[in-house]
């Protein structure tokens, strides 16, 4: 298969997949085996790529030109295709998972679950292996309404309000910023092509970067900057392999990726610095780290306080990009990769005690770990990754973000970095503490109560394997890390 035909078949075959899972609606056991077979076949096409990237073969394809000048465009560049890594393998731990959550919940319309699961799927590696700005934005756009019969499942008056305010505030955004921001970037340079250094440097007055840089961050809504967060806690409406989707593999990696595309590629960091573009909009990274942090500290509901830590990281990310040096580029993308392995599981987690104990509130959850052992400590070392404690994968995108704000002098935005890892000790160690060691309110023992199906229970296990993993073999995502951040 040559290059062209394997970028083209990871991109498409979720929705081949899709139509395939969809004709056997009436065939369940049929129907879960398709979508483990596209999914396990999409990752080995992704690792293939992979593979001919780092032997140094150029992957491209164009397969239309809508506009002269602006084509639809496909390529595998190293920040692409860390995203593409990260999408693939955990759509496969995913589905796995979802197999056992679904059917254990009783989860009602799961063809259309795994069905639109595959086609946003799909949509995510669109985004990955987009070869210019017009590709993206087709495809970010494409998987914002592909997610939303995902997020508006249950069917309820709350699933649809969710819904609602899901795709609300991400079309608006989308729409009325960044398509803005987009048509003025063609405006000015005739070009919408990614390149090393940006397309911007030489076509915009520095005193109006910052204004567009501006519009670009706040219009990738899926980037969850504060004030446009709150499509993201209103979408914990949806079934958790869901949420695990929208926090840990598409949807908001899609957002802050788009950030970092627009940063190196359109921007350019050597014209951020020099310009100032930067200068004020590192402050609202860093109160969205700060203030989601103190929020999620304040929620009860297990899915709601994890919502509110995505956000958190996301910032992360976002600071990382918007410093724009090569150590906080360097940290940002790691975090995409080491971020995504760490909150699944926790969503996994989360999952598992609903679908085992129905169980949503954590001041209900005291005693619960020592009847299901294996879920809280999966918790706990997705916990330890988030935090960024040693010997898991989190520690190594962490200490790069730190490097990076040393580089630029931000010592408050250190501070802010330092306090919002102690405020995740703050809000997700009482979890699997009040597990292990607490106690029931009613004086429950829970010996009726056992750990969640096998197949939740083998992904979880996998994905906390990763994150310890991934502190001691992390060069595939550190390797094409490193090569986004230098390529600027």
């Amino acid at each position: 298969m040559n290059a062209q035909q394997l970028l083209l078949f990871a991109v498409f075959l979720p929705f081949i997949g899709a139509t395939g899972i969809a004709l056997c609606r009436k065939r369940h056991n049929l129907r879960e085996t398709v979508t483990l077979i596209t999914a396990a076949t999409v990752c080995c096409i992704v690792l293939a790529i992979y593979r001919r990237f780092t032997s140094g073969e150029l992957l491209a394809v164009e397969i239309a030109e809508p506009l002269p000048g602006l084509s639809i465009r496909f390529e595998a560049e190293s920040l692409g295709l860390l995203f593409a890594l990260v999408a693939a393998m955990l759509w496969l731990i995913t589905s796995i998972y979802s197999i056992g959550y679904m059917r254990a919940h009783d989860e009602q319309h799961q063809t259309r679950f795994y069905t639109m699961f595959a086609i946003a799927i799909g949509c995510t590696l669109g985004v990955a292996f987009a070869g210019n700005m017009l590709t993206l934005f087709l495809w970010y756009e494409m998987l914002t309404i592909a997610t939303y019969p995902l997020v508006a499942h249950a069917g309820t008056d709350k699933a649809r309000r969710g819904a609602r305010t899901y795709i609300g505030i991400l079309l608006a955004t989308s729409i009325g910023l960044l398509l803005l921001a987009i048509i003025i970037t063609y405006s000015l340079t005739g070009s919408l092509d990614f390149r090393e250094g940006g397309i911007l440097a030489e076509k915009l007055d520095p005193a109006w970067a910052g204004l567009l840089y501006a519009l670009y961050i706040f219009g990738i809504g899926k980037a969850a900057v504060m004030p446009f967060h709150r499509w993201l806690p209103a979408a914990m409406v949806a079934p958790t392999p869901v949420s695990a989707l929208l926090h840990a593999v598409a949807v908001v990696k899609a957002g802050v990726f788009t950030v970092l595309k627009v940063t190196i590629y359109i921007f350019g960091t050597d014209f951020i610095t020099r310009s100032g573009a930067n200068d004020w909009l590192i402050w609202f990274a860093g109160a969205t780290i700060l203030l989601a942090s103190l929020v999620a500290m304040s929620q009860d509901n297990l899915k709601l306080r994890l919502a509110y830590s995505t956000i958190s990281q996301l910032g992360y990310i976002v600071l990382g990009a918007l410093l724009a040096t090569n150590n906080s580029l360097l940290g940002s993308a790691l975090h995409i990769s080491m971020h995504a392995f760490a909150k699944i599981t926790l969503f996994f987690a989360a999952g598992a005690i609903l679908v085992a104990a129905g169980k949503t509130e954590i001041t209900d959850m005291g005693g619960l770990g020592r009847a299901m052992p294996l879920t809280f400590g999966a918790f706990l070392i997705g916990s330890f990754s988030i935090i960024g404690l040693p010997p898991f994968g989190g520690m190594w995108s962490k200490w790069y973000l730190a490097m990076g704000i040393v580089e630029t002098g931000q010592w408050l935005l250190l501070t802010v970095l330092l306090a919002s890892s102690l405020l995740n000790i703050a809000y997700l160690l009482p979890v699997p503490v009040r597990g292990f060691f607490g106690k029931a309110k009613d004086g429950t023992t829970y010996t009726q109560i056992t750990e969640a199906p096998a197949s939740c229970l083998l992904a979880m296990t996998v994905t906390s394997l990763a994150c310890l993993l991934l502190f001691f073999y992390p060069d595939p995502f550190y390797e094409l890390a490193l090569h986004s951040a230098g390529n600027n």
